[in-house]
């Protein structure tokens, strides 16, 4: 069974994958490997993501008892 890892640890793999492929020196076997692997943390990191958007959209609420989406603020 496979260990449960967090966010922060997916994404610091998923770090790790990018790099390795941009150096481009693995061979196209190991490359492929990768490439799934980190497919694979994109779309877990990303699902992730979004559970924890619903659980903000849900905590941010209007006068009605609506969820509120409300645009982030960007510094510039």
């Amino acid at each position: 069974m496979a260990e449960k890892r967090s966010f922060e640890s997916r994404l610091q793999r998923l770090e790790e994958i990018v790099s390795a492929l941009e150096k481009g020196d693995a061979p196209l076997a190991d490359s492929l490997a990768l490439f799934e692997e980190g497919t694979k943390l994109v779309g877990e990191c990303t699902r992730e993501l979004d559970r924890a958007e619903q659980k903000v959209v849900k905590l941010m609420k209007g006068p009605d008892g609506a969820p509120v989406e409300l645009p982030f603020e960007t510094e510039e």
